[in-house]
């Protein structure tokens, strides 16, 4: 699917995109489907904000 293009102010338009954009992508799926469709979301994005901690963390004086 194409990748969302969200403005830099992030308003409630931004929201709205992501939303449809989550549906299209969910709306023929199954139960389980969509069970694990979600689980490996949270999962992708629990690395994305490791990795985003680990970067702060080591460019944050102490």
């Amino acid at each position: 699917m194409d990748t969302l293009l969200i403005s830099p102010n992030f308003t409630i338009e931004d929201i709205h995109k992501i939303r449809e954009q989550n549906y299209e992508r969910t709306k023929d799926m199954t139960i389980a489907e969509k069970v694990t469709y979600y689980n490996n979301s949270g999962k992708e994005a629990e690395r994305e904000i490791a990795q985003r901690r680990a970067l702060k963390k080591k460019f944050t004086p102490q």
